[in-house]
This record gives C-alpha cells, structure tokens and sequence, in this order.
C-alpha cells in the first residue's frame, strides 16, 4: 500500500506531549492517505503500550535502547511508503490545513527536494528554525557562550540568518529537523542520515549533502505548525548535553571542513567543558 506522506516521529520520555501531536495529526489529515511511525528510544514510561491500545493507526518501533535521532529515523524511512517523508518531533501540534498545503506544495514544486514550514512558539510567534552552514568562527564563539552576548557580532548573525524574513518563501542552506519534509528521491540519492551523529547536526550534514547534489531546500511558510522546543532531549544534564554536541560538531567539521578548522574546534572543546561546568554549578546554586 502507498501512501501520501510517512510521519515519522522519534520519541524519548515525551509521553503527554507525544498524544497531543499525534492527536493533532489525526484530527487534521486533510483527506489525505498518511502514515504514521513512531519510533520509541526506550522511554520507560509505557509510551509503546499505550500507542498500541489508543492509536492503532499508529506504527511503533519500540526500541530496547536510546538510538538517537539519525539512526531511529532511518529505520521507519527504510520501512516508509509514502511518496513524502515528514520528520516530526513529538513536541509539535499540526494546524488546520497544514498537510493539504504541503501536500499541494510539494505535488506542484517538483524541483524541490527537502522542505522546512513556518515552525511556531506556543504563544504563535514565529520559532527561529532556518540558519546558514556553520562556520568556524560562528561556532567557536556559541562554544564561548557567547551567543547571547554578541548580539551584533557578523560571524553570529550571520550563521544564525538575524535578518531571514519568516514570512517569505525562500530556499535556504539548512531547515530545522524537527519538522522536515523530504522527497523520497533525496534518500535514493543521498543515503540517510549519518548514523555518527546520535543527535545534533544530523540535518545540518543532511542538508549540507544534499546541496552538493544540487538539491534545493525550500522554506515555505504557507504550512504552519507548533513546537514547544527541547522537552525530549532537555532532560538531560547539562554537561551531558554539551559533550553530544561537542562530539556532533566536531564530527561535522571532520566530514566537512578543512583538517586546521577541525583542529582549532578540538582545541576549544576543554575550554567549552570547564565553561559548561561551571555554568552547571551556577544554576544549581540558584535553585532552592
């Protein structure tokens, strides 16, 4: 059987939030033949049972062990039938109308292979979710800690797109993973996603090999959806946190930079540790 578009969603301890996405999937299908996954990274918390007996629409890949975020996705996208691949976080709700018009958008822009839609915040302002390819001295200065220091610093606002219009229609270098729309010719041509990065720059190095093939990646903000941010992967520490995107970023420059840029990455990485050390000691003083 084929289907119109495969929603495949990756969850970690996110139960409650995961019911309501799916619950918004449902109520809004649009008319169109959707499948769903879920791929459960051993949540602990009854999330495949309940799956099962509330949502039997639902597929689940209920995993024995945390997989990450790449490899958990390439294996309902290897299972997938769709003629579109949806990537969904569970921390999202669907608006009305949002499957039609990514459907209709996709189905009449056949050039286009990976889609971002307008990502927003609970209180409906608009999610920052479109960047442009790292770069070293932009990621140098995030591992400082100094983003939010720096406002106007041009390394920073040019990495993270400061002046990128969310109400136009536009292509882009890199769309936030936790909504991605893909052509399933883009896997045909591209591979997966690299199962060496267990979360953090998977779609960044996706998208970043899908614009050597010549693939175009568009933001299209005439589909719109909610995405709370950080519930699945913000419960763990902090130091914890910060030695997976150390690794992921480091992986990114091995497979994508020059070896001297890697080289300097590698050599902030302790200065890196010791400021996220320190922050964590802060921040536990502060609490009660």
């Amino acid at each position: 059987m084929s289907y119109d578009i495969s929603i495949i969603i990756v969850n970690w301890k996110v139960r409650a939030l995961l019911e309501k996405c799916l619950d918004s999937i449902l109520a809004n299908k649009d008319g169109l033949n959707l499948e769903i996954y879920v791929v459960d990274n051993d949540s602990k918390d009854g999330t495949s049972e309940m799956i099962m007996m509330e949502y039997p629409e639902v597929k689940v890949i209920a995993m024995s062990r945390n997989l990450g975020f790449a490899k958990a996705n390439n294996l309902a996208i290897k299972q997938a039938k769709g003629k579109y691949i949806f990537l969904l976080n569970p921390d999202t709700q669907i608006k009305a109308g949002f499957f039609a018009k990514i459907f209709s958008y996709m189905e009449t822009n056949p050039d286009v292979g990976i889609v971002g839609p307008k990502i927003l915040n609970e209180d409906g302002s608009v999610q920052f979710s479109v960047r442009r390819s790292p770069d070293m001295f932009s990621q140098i200065l995030i591992m400082l800690k100094l983003k939010n220091i720096l406002v106007d610093n041009k390394f920073l606002k040019n990495y993270l797109w400061a002046d990128f219009d969310y109400n136009k229609e536009q292509e882009v270098a890199q769309i936030m993973g936790a909504a991605m729309v893909i052509r399933r010719e883009v896997f045909e041509q591209i591979g997966f996603f690299d199962e060496g990065f267990f979360v953090w720059f998977e779609e960044v190095d996706f998208c970043h090999r899908a614009k050597k093939h010549k693939i175009k990646i568009k933001y299209f903000p005439g589909a719109e959806l909610y995405h709370v941010g950080g519930k699945s992967f913000g419960q763990k520490s902090v130091i914890r946190k910060q030695f997976i995107f150390d690794k992921s970023l480091l992986y990114y420059f091995l497979k994508h930079k020059p070896i001297w840029q890697l080289i300097i990455i590698a050599l902030i990485v302790p200065i890196n540790i010791l400021l996220t050390i320190a922050y964590a000691i802060y921040i536990s003083k502060k609490r009660p």
